[in-house]
C-alpha cells in the first residue's frame, strides 16, 4: 500500500494524472485491496487500465525522459539461473519490479515503478550495491513473475522439495495473460528504438534477442 499511495503521490507532482482521478483510484485500490486479490491491488494498474486516465507508455516516457531511465523487456532476455533463484516473487509483486542481473557490486533491476521511493527505498535495502534501474510495463512484470513461479512449482514437483515462491503463489499459477492490459508499449519483435540507461551514458539494450549481461566484467 506505501509504494501505491507514493507512486500515486508521484504521478499527482509530475502532472500525470489528475487529484480527483487518484482519490477514485485510491478508492478502488482499498476495495481490491480488501478482497484479497493482490495481483490486482495497483493503484497503477487502476489508472491505466479500468479508469485509463493514464496510459502506461506515458509513464514510461517520462521516466526516461525525466529520470534517465532506461527499458528493457524481460521477454527477450535471459535472466541468469542465481539470480532468478533469489527472487522473492512477493516483494516483486509487492513492488512490480523485478531484479533480473548482477555484475560485480551493480544489481539490475527492472520496474513499473520507478516514480514510487518506498520501492526504490525497498530494493536499495534489500540488494545493497548500486542498482541500476530499468523501466518496464506491468504485462512484462506478470509475465515474468507467473513464468518464475511456474518453473519453481515445476522443480518442487521434479525434486519433491518446496521452493519459495512455487507452492503459495499470490494468485492462480498456469496463466499465460497477465491480469492488466492486454497489450503494453513493448511487443515481443518489435523495433521500437531503444531508450539510453540510467545516467545517460550507455545505449539501452535492444527489445528483442538481448542474451547478454548489460555489464560486461
Amino acid at each position: 500500500m506505501r509504494s501505491n499511495r507514493l507512486l500515486g503521490s508521484a504521478l499527482i507532482e509530475h502532472n500525470l494524472v489528475k487529484f480527483e482521478d487518484l482519490e477514485a483510484a485510491n478508492e478502488r485500490l482499498l476495495e481490491i485491496a480488501a478482497s484479497g486479490d493482490m495481483r490486482r491491488s495497483s493503484v497503477l494498474n487502476i489508472l491505466a487500465y479500468e479508469t485509463k486516465v493514464l496510459r502506461e507508455e506515458d509513464l514510461l516516457h517520462h521516466v526516461v525522459d525525466d529520470h534517465g531511465v532506461g527499458v528493457i523487456d524481460l521477454r527477450a532476455y535471459e535472466v541468469p539461473d542465481e539470480v532468478k533463484r533469489d527472487i522473492d516473487v512477493g516483494a516483486c509483486w509487492a513492488t512490480w519490479s523485478v531484479p533480473f542481473d548482477k555484475e560485480e557490486d551493480f544489481h539490475f533491476v527492472a520496474t513499473a515503478y520507478y516514480l514510487s521511493p518506498a520501492v526504490r527505498a525497498h530494493w536499495e535495502k534489500t540488494l545493497g550495491g548500486q542498482i541500476i534501474w530499468q523501466a518496464t510495463t506491468m504485462d512484462i512484470i506478470a509475465d515474468f513473475l507467473d513464468r518464475i513461479v511456474e518453473e519453481r512449482g515445476e522443480v518442487s514437483r521434479r525434486t519433491g522439495v518446496p521452493m519459495k515462491g512455487a507452492t503459495r503463489p499470490p494468485f492462480a499459477t498456469g496463466t499465460t495473460t497477465p491480469p492488466i492490459g492486454s497489450k503494453g508499449p513493448f511487443t515481443s519483435g518489435g523495433t521500437k528504438p531503444a531508450f539510453p540507461v540510467a545516467g545517460g551514458t550507455k545505449p539501452s539494450f535492444p527489445l528483442t534477442g538481448n542474451t547478454q549481461a548489460p555489464m560486461s566484467t
